[in-house]
């Protein structure tokens, strides 16, 4: 007998199989012998009254062996010799692209600027010990693009543009654990990820694509207005699904200069926020003791509206490390990660305020991009022109005073205490102050000189938008290009740049079929 279960339960009774097996019992009356097992379905946390609840929908197995049906399987057909698409870029747009191209019957060639997975982590690490950033091997350039170490948050609110069960289930498929499929906000975790990354690009090769690891595209071959193609180290014949991620500046300008229509897009800017993990867990959780032993380091999402501009959390990584994610000289960058356990002593989010083209002197599409290349140096020069970046405490920045000292911090190229009040935009500082003085009404506790502003977050998503066509999600005018993911305005987050990899892959297919 297989029945499933909506259910409400205590954190230790969802935390331990045999604990839940004899609750179900209890509950409905089923011989507790006779369970094999409790599959979770869907979980999530609902922390809104004191008592802390779980909610889980199980399929339970009585009498039976369950089926290995944990994941929908995907077959990946042998693809040597098919008609190819070249895919640049090997972050999730481009991933999920060559992996789709594949499954539909069709070569992918995958050109990468940076480094595969595992020797990009050599360069990532030296930026503490250096201070220097490897400009085509960094956070935000290598194998598995920004997401691969920077957290693997696979949580999307973006349903309408394709399957994001899809998108998981392909994770699964690549080693990725079966949680992900069940939980509410999934996380592969930035330990773990490298992993599944690697296995997608041996499923590539091994099927008859091709992966070329540090093989920058510099431009595109046309034949009148259709790609035929893109050279690198060397010409690649093919339709062209662009990939290349929010970070690819030189791609937005030879865009730019090739005029190959783009559009300036709006961004979000702002800083990290990091709170020592236990006051986000006694805030969340509702208790002095924090998470205790069952529940998870606690998340929070933030949102307001100030002076007509969005103020609100981005990337909220609970348990996890600030790092730094420059792609350059003369940049200071901050992003946050979280490993699978979730369980350092810091939760950081970024908090960051809308900025849209308008709001921007200038008419042509590259505007926002130079704001965005602008602050990032302002942050480097306020860090003593190093990585080092400049933080301030949160009650201080609030209340315009320069902090004297700064707590410690996950941020490993460390941090220096500057009056981020004074040199941040003021449409921005000042938003942010109001933004957070509402936060601290609605938690108590939140806004705290225990938590600290480290400078400044500015890639939550692509300055450009590459236009395309909604229907063929072909570049409006040229042929054969196929724009994706978030380096093409069209995703944000790994699911949905993902799931944008996907469609540009069928519609690289079904152009394929005309010509």
């Amino acid at each position: 007998m297989v029945r499933e279960y909506q259910i409400r339960v205590m954190p230790e009774v969802a935390a331990q199989e045999d604990r839940l097996k004899r609750w179900l019992a209890d509950e409905y009356g089923l011989d507790l012998m006779s369970i094999s097992q409790v599959r979770i379905l869907r979980r999530s946390i609902d922390a809104r009254q004191r008592q802390i609840y779980v909610n889980l929908k199980v399929r339970t197995y009585v009498g039976e062996e369950p089926e290995n049906d944990e994941f929908v399987w995907t077959e990946y057909p042998d693809v040597e010799g098919r008609p190819q698409v070249i895919v640049v870029g090997a972050g999730p747009g481009g991933l999920f692209a060559a992996l789709r191209l594949i499954e539909l019957g069709y070569r992918p060639i995958v050109l990468e600027r940076g480094k595969n997975v595992h020797e990009r982590k050599k360069d990532l690490a030296s930026i503490t010990s250096t201070q220097q950033v490897d400009s085509e091997s960094n956070y935000c350039f290598g194998e598995g693009g920004a997401g691969a170490y920077s957290d693997g948050k696979l949580y999307t609110r973006s349903k309408k543009r394709g399957s994001t069960e899809k998108i998981l289930n392909v994770f699964c498929q690549h080693g990725a654990s079966t949680a992900i499929l069940a939980d509410a906000h999934p996380h592969i975790g930035t330990d773990r990820l490298p992993k599944v990354i690697e296995a997608m690009r041996n499923n590539i090769i091994r099927c008859g694509g091709e992966v070329h690891f540090q093989t920058k595209m510099t431009q595109l071959i046309l034949d009148g207005d259709r790609v035929v193609g893109c050279l690198a180290d060397r010409e690649y014949l093919g339709p062209v699904i662009l990939a290349t991620g929010h970070s690819a500046r030189d791609v937005y300008r030879y865009l730019s200069e090739a005029r190959i229509e783009i559009e300036a897009k709006g961004i979000a800017v702002g800083v990290r926020l990091e709170h020592p993990s236990l006051l986000i867990d006694q805030i969340q959780y509702h208790s002095r003791q924090g998470r205790g032993r069952w529940l998870p380091a606690a998340e929070y999402s933030m949102v307001t509206q100030v002076e007509g501009r969005g103020v609100y959390s981005f990337c909220m990584c609970p348990g996890g490390f600030v790092i730094p994610a420059a792609t350059g000289p003369e940049q200071i960058v901050v992003n946050g990660m979280s490993p699978a356990s979730r369980g350092t002593q810091w939760s950081n989010s970024g908090m960051v305020v809308e900025v849209r083209p308008e709001d921007i002197d200038g008419d042509d599409e590259l505007k926002v991009m130079r704001y965005q290349a602008e602050l990032e140096r302002t942050c480097w020069q306020q860090g003593n022109m190093r990585q080092t970046a400049p933080a301030q405490r949160m009650s201080d920045f609030v209340g315009g005073r320069l902090s004297y000292d700064l707590p410690r911090s996950s941020y490993a190229p460390g941090l220096i205490s500057s009056p981020l009040h004074f040199w941040l935009p003021s449409e921005i500082s000042h938003r942010l102050q109001e933004g957070f003085k509402v936060f601290g009404r609605q938690a108590h506790g939140f806004l705290t000189n225990e938590a600290v502003l480290i400078a400044v977050e500015t890639r939550t998503s692509s300055p450009v938008r590459i236009v395309r066509d909604r229907e063929t999600l072909q570049h409006v005018r040229i042929q054969g290009l196929f724009p994706c993911g978030e380096g093409a305005g069209y995703a944000g987050g790994i699911v949905s740049a993902g799931v944008d990899g996907e469609r540009c892959a069928e519609m690289a297919a079904a152009y394929l079929q005309k010509y």
